[in-house]
C-alpha cells in the first residue's frame, strides 16, 4: 500500500514559507526590475506589456456546489479547447479533484475521487487518436494515466530498482513531463528530488538529479517539461523551485545549463517560441526564445512583499487579494489561442483566465 506523503508535502511548503520569508526582507531593501503594466479602469484590469496584455477575470469557471475548490495545483487544456483544473480538495468526504470546462467556463464533468487530499500535477498528450491525462497524486505518491474521463490506464508508485530509493528515502511525485518518444518523466518535487526516467511501455530507464545546489542537482525539483522550441535540440527544463531557477537538461538526464530570472518557478508551458512559467511569488513570467524575461505577469514589488510576508493568512483569506496580481500562482498554461489559465495555490482555489488583447 502507499504510504501518505503528508509529511512530504509539508516539508515542501516549509521550504516555500522559508524562501518566502528570506525574498520578502530582499525586496525592501532591493527592488526588483518593474515591467511597465497597464491598469483599466474595470473589474477586468490589463496586465502585461507591449505585445503581451491580458484582461484579467479572476475566479473564472462555473465550479458546481458540490464541488468546493481547495487549493487548484494543476491546469491543462485539450485539443477540442477544454481546460481541466485540478485541486487538492479537503474534506472528511472525497470529492472530486478534477473539474473540466469548456472555453466559455461552463461546467462540463467531473472525476477523481480517489485523488482525494492529494490532487497535484495534470498534463495532457496526444497518443495516436486519443489523448490522455498523467496525473501526479502527492497523498497516495503515485502518478496515474487515465483517459479524458477519468478510466485509469495504469498506476505507476516509487520506482523498485535497486539503489534508487535507499532506508528513508522519500517518494512524492508532484509532475510528469512527456518525452518525445512516447515515453515521460516524473519529478519526485516533494520527495528526494530526483527525476525518474520512463519509456513508452512505462518502464523505468534511469534516475538522475538528486538533491543538491551543484548543477545536476535539485531542491524541489516541481515541475518540468520537454522544450522543442524551434531551432533547439529538444531537452528537458525542469523547474528547480527552492533553487530558485530553471534548470536544463539533455534527455538522459546529463546538466546542460541554468535560467535565472525566477523566484519560485513551480512550472512551465511553451507556446510558439514563447515560455510561460507559473512563479509561486506571485507572478506568471513569459520568456522569449532566448530565453530571456519579456514580462512578469502581476509583477509589483510591494504586492510581493505583502503575500509573501503574510503567508498563510493570505493564502486563506480572499479579502486581501487584488485584481489584477496574484497570490501564489501554482500553474498556467496556454490555450490554442495564445489566452492563458492560471491556478493558484491558496486555500478557497483560484483560476484565473487571462484574455489576450495585443
Amino acid at each position: 500500500m502507499p504510504r501518505s506523503s503528508k509529511r512530504n508535502t509539508t516539508d515542501g511548503r516549509r521550504e516555500f514559507l522559508k524562501t518566502s520569508a528570506v525574498v520578502a526582507g530582499a525586496l525592501a531593501v532591493a527592488p526588483f526590475a518593474v515591467h511597465a503594466e497597464d491598469k483599466a479602469e474595470s473589474t477586468h484590469p490589463i496586465i502585461g506589456s507591449g505585445k503581451h496584455q491580458y484582461e484579467c477575470h479572476h475566479g473564472w469557471g462555473e465550479v458546481p456546489d458540490s464541488i468546493p475548490w481547495h487549493e487548484t495545483h494543476g491546469v491543462t487544456v485539450d485539443r477540442e479547447g477544454l481546460i481541466y483544473v485540478k485541486h487538492r480538495s479537503a474534506g472528511k468526504d472525497p470529492i472530486d479533484t478534477i473539474v473540466v470546462f469548456d472555453p466559455t467556463g461552463k461546467f462540463v464533468r467531473s472525476f477523481g475521487k480517489e485523488y482525494h487530499g492529494g490532487g497535484h500535477g495534470i498534463d495532457l498528450r496526444l497518443e495516436g487518436n486519443e489523448e490522455f491525462l498523467y496525473l501526479s497524486d502527492v497523498k497516495n505518491n503515485v502518478v496515474v494515466k487515465t483517459n479524458l474521463k477519468g478510466e485509469q490506464v495504469w498506476v505507476k508508485g516509487k520506482p523498485e530498482e535497486p539503489g534508487v530509493y535507499t532506508e528513508g528515502k522519500k517518494y512524492c511525485p508532484t509532475n510528469v513531463a512527456l518525452g518525445t518518444d512516447g515515453g515521460f518523466y516524473i519529478a519526485d518535487g516533494y520527495g528526494s528530488h530526483f527525476i525518474h526516467q520512463y519509456d513508452k511501455d512505462a518502464k523505468w530507464i534511469r534516475t538522475f538529479g538528486g538533491a543538491g545546489k551543484e548543477p545536476g542537482k535539485m531542491q524541489t525539483p516541481h515541475g518540468l517539461m520537454v522544450d522543442q522550441r524551434a531551432g533547439r535540440e529538444p531537452s528537458l527544463l525542469v523547474a528547480d523551485r527552492a533553487n530558485a531557477r530553471l534548470q536544463y537538461f539533455t534527455l538522459d538526464g546529463q546538466h546542460q545549463s541554468f535560467v535565472d530570472d525566477v523566484s519560485f518557478p513551480a512550472h512551465v508551458d511553451f507556446r510558439g517560441d514563447l515560455m510561460l512559467i507559473a512563479d509561486l511569488h506571485a507572478r506568471v513570467s513569459i520568456f522569449g526564445a532566448d530565453n530571456k524575461a519579456i514580462v512578469h505577469l502581476g509583477y509589483d514589488a510591494d504586492w510581493t512583499k505583502q503575500a509573501l510576508a503574510n503567508g498563510f493568512a493570505m493564502r486563506r483569506d480572499p479579502k486581501q487579494w487584488q485584481a489584477g496580481r496574484f497570490v501564489h500562482p501554482h500553474d498556467a498554461c496556454f490555450d490554442k489561442d495564445g489566452n492563458i489559465f492560471v491556478v493558484e495555490w491558496v486555500s478557497t482555489g483560484r483560476v484565473t483566465f487571462l484574455k489576450k488583447v495585443v
